[in-house]
């Protein structure tokens, strides 16, 4: 019942139908940015399509970026654990490339970390959710760049599925407000983001991860 609130209530704002940001044959539409890959071509890239999936292999650390700007926009992502859990992420609003830890993109992460899915990590972008002091941290500490807390803790515990099993993840962005959802439950709802459109991207962050299903949809309003 859960998920099929859900799916009515996303169908509100909706203008356009949606359209799949991966053709499950290769990475058209994609480019990779791998540090590694600028000393070493001869590594393995960490992007790779398997049985029609995409798939993050973890290492070396890098993004997979796509081609073209997006804004006002739903994106539903399908994914899971192909083996031992732990992290990974979609970032939005991308832009300069390695602009943290020369590695990341300035954007705002939504977190797929084992146990932590929904979480915003701010990457020299920002953005306010109610409660900033208890999901954040002492203010004074607060910052978009390295050695500050950039984390923001998403709403609810226990959202995910078993591992091994496929999970939804929903991400609306329209204008400065970014609401996600993790298999039907909002886990997280920003507001005042100081980015409003950029390119969207996947994380290579350790662990393999499948993908199944990236699809985005034009919206003109966040889901009530």
């Amino acid at each position: 019942m859960k998920i099929r609130l859900l799916v009515l209530a996303l169908t509100i704002g909706c203008n356009l139908p949606a359209q799949s940001l991966f053709n499950g044959k290769d990475l058209t539409g994609w480019h990779m940015d791998v540090p590694a890959l600028d000393t070493n071509t001869q590594i393995q890239v960490p992007f790779i399509v398997r049985e029609g999936m995409l798939v993050s292999l973890g290492n070396p650390g890098g993004h997979l970026i796509t081609d073209d700007t997006h804004e006002n926009y739903r994106l539903e992502v399908e994914y899971r654990f192909a083996g031992k859990p732990g992290n990974c992420g979609v970032l939005v609003h991308a832009s300069t490339p390695r602009a943290l830890y020369k590695m990341f993109p300035k954007s705002i992460e939504v977190q797929m970390m084992h146990e932590n899915a929904g979480d915003f990590w701010v990457i020299v972008e920002d953005i306010k959710v109610p409660d900033m002091e208890t999901r954040r941290g002492d203010p004074a500490d607060w910052g978009i760049t390295e050695g500050k807390l950039r984390r923001i803790k998403n709403l609810t515990d226990g959202s995910e599925k078993p591992l091994g099993e496929w999970n939804n993840m929903t991400i609306e962005c329209v204008g400065d407000e970014i609401k996600v959802w993790v298999n039907g439950d909002l886990v997280n709802h920003g507001h005042d983001a100081t980015v409003s459109k950029g390119q969207i991207a996947v994380q290579a962050e350790g662990s393999e991860v499948e993908f199944r299903k990236i699809y985005l949809t034009p919206i003109s309003s966040i889901t009530p």
